[in-house]
C-alpha cells in the first residue's frame, strides 16, 4: 500500500448558508486514494445539533462517497455568527470486501495497530444566496412601449424608436376604399350634426332671452326647438 492518505475530503471546511428557522444542508466528498477498503466514521462536538448521513460507511478502492451534513433549524444568530463547532472524519483501512456491518469501534483504535486517519473539519456560517436583482422596465431592448400618468392625470407614453406617421400608416394600410369612403361620409354628417346642434344652442338661447323678458307661456318654437335638441343629442351618443 502507498504512503498517501486513505481519503481526500473535499471541502475540509463546512460552510452553512446560516438562515434563522431553516434547515440547512451541505455536503462532502471522500475520496479513496488506495487499492483497499477504507471505513470512514464522522463525530461532531454539537450531535443534537448535526444530522449526518451516512455518518459511518466503507469507501471502495479509487471510488467516492458523498455526505450530507444538515443543521436543525436555529431559533437565535450566534454572535458575530462565528460557529465553534467541529467535526471529526476517521479513516480505516478495513478487510476486502468490508460492508458497514463489519464496522466496529476496534477498527478505528489505533492501539490495536490499525492504520487510522484522523481529519478535523471546521464548521462556518456564510451569508445566504442573495436573489437576483429584478431588471428595470424598459432596459431591454425590443420591448414595448411604457405608459405613465403624470400629477395631473396626463397619460405620457414613450415611444420615441416609432415614428407617429409610420404608425398611423400601419393603421390604415389595411382599409379598403369603400370603408374609408364610409369613414369619411360618417364624419361629414357628425361633423354637421355638431354645426346643427351648436346652432340650436345658441336660438335656444336667444328665446329663453326673450321668453324671459315676456310674461306670455313657452312658444312653441321653444318647445319643438327642445324636442329637436333632444332627438339630435340622442343621434350624436350612438
Amino acid at each position: 500500500m502507498s504512503n498517501t492518505e486513505l481519503l481526500t475530503i473535499e471541502p475540509q471546511e463546512l460552510q452553512f448558508p446560516f438562515e434563522l428557522k431553516k434547515q440547512i444542508s451541505c455536503s462532502m466528498q471522500l475520496k479513496n486514494n488506495t487499492n483497499d477498503y477504507v471505513a470512514f466514521k464522522v463525530k461532531t462536538t454539537n450531535p443534537k445539533k448535526y444530522c449526518v448521513r451516512p455518518n459511518t460507511g466503507v469507501v471502495l478502492p479509487h471510488s467516492v462517497c458523498d455526505v450530507t451534513v444538515t443543521m436543525q433549524a436555529q431559533r437565535e444568530a450566534p454572535l458575530d455568527m462565528q460557529c465553534k463547532d467541529k467535526f471529526l472524519l476517521q479513516s480505516a483501512v478495513a478487510s476486502p470486501g468490508a460492508t458497514i456491518k463489519d464496522i466496529t469501534p476496534e477498527l478505528f483504535n489505533k492501539e490495536s495497530g490499525n492504520r487510522v486517519e484522523e481529519c478535523k473539519l471546521k464548521v462556518n456560517y456564510v451569508d445566504p444566496p442573495q436573489p437576483p436583482s429584478p431588471v428595470r422596465e424598459g432596459s431591454e431592448e425590443g420591448s414595448s412601449p411604457r405608459a405613465s400618468v403624470s400629477d395631473n392625470g396626463t397619460i405620457n407614453t414613450t415611444d420615441s424608436a416609432v415614428p407617429r406617421s409610420y404608425v398611423e400608416s400601419r393603421d390604415t394600410s389595411s382599409i379598403s376604399p369603400e370603408t374609408k369612403a364610409l369613414i369619411s361620409k360618417l364624419t361629414d354628417e357628425k361633423n354637421s350634426a355638431i354645426q346643427q346642434s351648436n346652432k340650436l344652442h345658441h336660438e335656444l338661447e336667444l328665446l329663453r332671452r326673450q321668453g324671459s323678458k315676456s310674461s306670455g307661456g313657452i312658444p312653441v318654437m321653444y318647445v319643438v326647438i327642445i324636442a329637436l335638441l333632444g332627438i339630435l343629442s340622442g343621434y350624436l351618443m350612438k
